[in-house]
């Protein structure tokens, strides 16, 4: 458990606060642990730990996550200052100064695969430190801050901040989504329909999707709810325990003498 809590406020500073800390104790907990992910609730691996561990190698000590050019829709997110009152976010309607040391905003989303060298940064840059508490009275930091500090230079495992380099979420291994208004059945559509539900536009997988979310290279995928579908869980529960049981077999078989 992490050593001090904070009380999360749905796109407001305290959310960053708590990924903050854990990395913190982490960092201090041990020397071992090469890659750092976060994960919320409804989060559910697509591969084994063998496959993970095979992915994370072939990054060669780089980092996976979203982070592009910032969309003209979310600049008020990052330009007005933001405060939270009664537990809820809101803008004070006052312009915000400009980043520190210049450094360019990209956007990107919550959840990361990072190397021990970014957390290191993270905690102790000093570029860094001067950003975190920039974004401090921002709309929903955690979708600008990970995707920026992935663009500064010196940041081990980090891009050039040019375009060339930017990466969607849908090439970012972290975790496979489904936003409603990039699905369809057209060859545009980023992916195919949901065969689901939707909350707040997002698809909660149904066994239908099984198929679509196995031929993705993701470690994880995002929602599932037992409640109201255990189906596709349950099913992916089997598939990821039948290869895994392959995996170790095939390992004993390999090195047996």
């Amino acid at each position: 458990m992490v050593s001090q809590a904070v009380s999360v406020v749905y796109a407001g500073w305290p959310r960053v606060q708590a990924d903050l800390n854990c990395m913190a104790d982490l960092y201090k907990a041990s020397a071992e642990w090469k890659y750092f992910i976060n994960l919320c609730g409804q989060d559910f691996p697509l591969k084994t730990n063998l496959e993970m561990v095979r992915m994370l190698r072939s990054l060669k000590g780089g980092n996976s996550m979203e982070t592009e050019d910032m969309p003209a829709g979310k600049k008020w997110r990052i330009t007005m200052v933001h405060e939270i009152a009664n537990g809820t976010i809101k803008s004070t309607g006052k312009s915000k100064s400009q980043p520190p040391f210049n450094l360019p905003i990209k956007s990107g989303n919550a959840y990361i695969v990072v190397t021990r060298g970014y957390v290191r940064s993270v905690l102790e840059d000093t570029r860094i430190q001067a950003l975190i508490e920039w974004f401090k009275d921002t709309y929903s930091p955690d979708e600008f801050l990970w995707a920026t500090i992935q663009r500064i230079p010196g940041v081990p495992g980090s891009t050039r901040p040019h375009p060339k380099y930017d990466q969607t979420d849908i090439n970012a291994i972290a975790r496979l989504v489904k936003w409603w208004w990039h699905e369809g059945s057209q060859d545009s559509a980023v992916y195919p329909e949901c065969q689901g539900s939707h909350v707040r536009g997002i698809c909660i997988y149904g066994a239908g999707d099984l198929q679509w979310l196995l031929e993705n290279h993701h470690l994880f995928a995002n929602k599932f709810d037992i409640y109201s579908d255990p189906i596709p869980v349950f099913c992916l529960e089997k598939h990821l325990r039948q290869k895994a049981l392959a995996e170790s077999e095939a390992e004993d078989f390999f090195w047996s003498p």
